[in-house]
């Protein structure tokens, strides 16, 4: 959103999501693509289609060199990452987008950039709408690699980041994964970009180089120019344009406070998660991918809390194969070892499983067949992968099984039926796994909560979804930009559902576990460690400061505090206690708010 565009000189500033920690401060250089031109023609003659063809399938061919002359290149801190740039090379040849432009060069006698213009928007469409934020920032790798097709077509040079001889930082209305990956960190301070989210490569790519990240900016490539003077804060999400001198010498303050702040909590990332009290509290990492396990063991998460194995099952042509799960599941059990690693089943709804999977047109996909509802009714694929994590399991016997998206016993009973029958199975061949495996469920369904004594009986865990739980509670649809206000993780009947999640599962004598981006939030660690929680699971980059304030934290205290939040009436009143209540404990913290989220009582404190 921008909050202002003034044509005077006064500083402008525009929000957007912060998505990786850090202050910049310096000149902007403007990256755009341009608009590729997109004739259109018909085409006459064989001979004709085929030349057309040849042309297209020569673009694909330039696009699969160049991805892998950057890959050869690639900065050392990304080489972990390289499996981005490989799923482009297997989109290129995707069947929705290179077969599809095929066909219709060839029957519908249209030219090559007209044709793959008409397949990419077949696909956008396809997922367009959806509402998973991680499937969201997966369609914009097609789009990038669909840009880049067109651009070989067009005959225009790629994008010049390698070009850059100065340290500025970086704007654009967005970047690819390709693109990302050619950033030399030596000169570039920081990332603005219009579009992605907290889950897109440009994003996992800025934090796996430490480079200050905001994305979702608005207008941000509109209104910024080339020389521009920049501020980002890549944890507020806030980006100024043309500062003032007073508010470039507060955030160079601010820069280095913000970066001696990281550098002390950093080197004790490692100590355990204890209150002054003694109370301990598991500090673990949510991850998707096998090359996050550096960041988060590098972060001093004690354990993978929640392992997203969605990304085998997208952007292919065929069902991924036991065997090719299996491997991937045994490497992560073996480089975690002896910390166990909770994998959740597959957690996507059917129209986001790629061409290889027949779905159904569903109005509603949120409220649809998605997660352990799809899995129950496509049970071939769902034994697939429980096969693969059994037998994962018996590496290091470390593995904890999570299922998504329960809602009842009944679903339990089923999805628990399924695996005891492949358990069976695998006896039966004599292939070993792990006896004792634990089993968790996602509690993310007010139905689920409402039964959580029943459930409880059933299952080893609990882990709470706070995402889906927020949505689904308060009826309220994340991207919809008329209500997306509405989504407030303090709402007073979030916290009562969660509390009860937890004081449920404690009578059962089964731990709980908050996964999802409120638990990688440290204004919310009082309420955490008042509910008395048995873990939080988040990103890598979040578990150091989460970590350093439970340690500085004092049990019998957020006890108290949490009885007093309970009986309170709004979310807003919750939140200007939780924020007076974090001014007055880690008063530290409150350098890296952004002001305008505070309080005018604690804006004044702060100053």
């Amino acid at each position: 959103m921008v909050h202002a565009l003034l044509m005077d000189g006064t500083p402008t500033t525009v929000q957007g999501i912060g998505v990786s920690p850090g202050i910049a401060i310096g000149k902007a250089y403007l990256v755009d693509h341009g608009s590729t031109p997109i004739a259109f023609h018909k085409l006459s003659g064989a001979a004709a289609e085929a030349e057309e063809a040849a042309r297209f399938e020569e673009a694909v061919a330039k696009a699969e060199r160049d991805l892998q002359a950057i890959k050869e290149s690639i900065h050392p801190d990304l080489k972990e990452h390289l499996h981005i740039l490989d799923a482009h090379q297997v989109i290129l040849r995707d069947r929705l987008i290179y077969d599809e432009t095929l066909r219709i060069i060839r029957e519908e006698k249209l030219n090559a950039q007209w044709a793959l213009k008409r397949s990419l928007r077949k696909v956008h469409e396809l997922f367009a709408s959806l509402e998973d934020e991680y499937i969201r920032s997966r369609v914009s790798d097609v789009d990038s690699v669909g840009e880049r097709i067109l651009r070989n077509l067009a005959g225009q040079e790629d994008l010049a980041i390698q070009g850059i001889r100065e340290r500025v930082i970086i704007v654009a209305k967005d970047l690819s994964a390709a693109d990302a990956a050619q950033l030399q960190l030596e000169r570039t301070l920081g990332l603005v970009t219009e579009m992605g989210g907290r889950t897109s490569h440009t994003s996992i790519l800025a934090r796996a180089l430490g480079i200050p990240a905001v994305v979702g900016a608005e207008k941000a490539s509109r209104i910024i120019h080339t020389g521009d003077i920049l501020i980002i804060d890549g944890a507020s999400g806030k980006v100024i344009i043309n500062p003032s001198e007073d508010q470039i010498g507060f955030y160079y303050e601010l820069q280095e406070a913000l970066e001696n702040y990281l550098k002390e909590i950093n080197r004790k990332a490692h100590l355990p998660a204890l209150t002054t009290d003694r109370y301990r509290v598991r500090v673990e990492a949510n991850i998707e991918l096998l090359e996050e396990v550096v960041a988060a063991k590098d972060n001093g998460a004690e354990s993978i809390g929640l392992y997203r194995t969605e990304f085998f099952f997208m952007n292919r042509d065929t069902a991924p194969e036991e065997e090719e799960l299996y491997q991937e599941y045994r490497e992560l059990a073996e480089l975690m070892a002896p910390q166990t690693v909770t994998m959740r089943t597959l957690d996507l709804g059917a129209e986001k499983l790629g061409p290889w999977f027949a779905h159904p047109e569903q109005v509603n996909p949120a409220l649809g067949l998605r997660a352990i509802r799809l899995c129950l009714q496509h049970q071939e694929l769902f034994r697939t992968q429980l096969r693969a994590i059994l037998r994962a399991s018996a590496v290091a016997r470390n593995i904890q099984l999570l299922f998504p998206l329960i809602s009842g016993v009944g679903e339990l009973y089923e999805a628990k039926r399924v695996l005891n029958e492949v358990r069976g199975d695998l006896e039966r061949r004599r292939i070993p796994f792990d006896p004792d495996l634990r089993l968790g469920i996602m509690m993310e369904v007010p139905s689920a909560v409402a039964v959580a004594d029943l459930l409880a009986l059933e299952v080893d865990f609990f882990s709470i979804g706070t995402n889906d739980l927020i949505q689904y509670s308060l009826a309220i649809d994340r991207v919809n930009e008329h209500v997306a206000y509405l989504f407030d993780p303090l709402h007073p009947g979030i916290l009562r559902m969660i509390k009860q999640v937890v004081d449920t599962g404690h009578r059962a004598g089964i731990p709980v576990t908050v996964c999802g981006e409120m638990a990688g939030e440290p204004i919310y660690v009082p309420i955490f460690l008042g509910l008395e929680l048995d873990s939080l699971s988040m990103n890598p980059q979040s578990v150091p400061r989460v970590k350093n304030l439970i340690r500085r934290s004092v049990l019998a205290h957020c006890r108290v505090f949490l009885t007093e939040v309970l009986n309170m009436r709004t979310a807003e009143q919750i939140r200007m206690s939780l924020q007076e209540m974090v001014l007055r404990t880690f008063p530290e913290e409150f350098k890296f708010f952004d002001p305008s989220a505070l309080s005018p009582k604690l804006r004044t404190a702060v100053a």
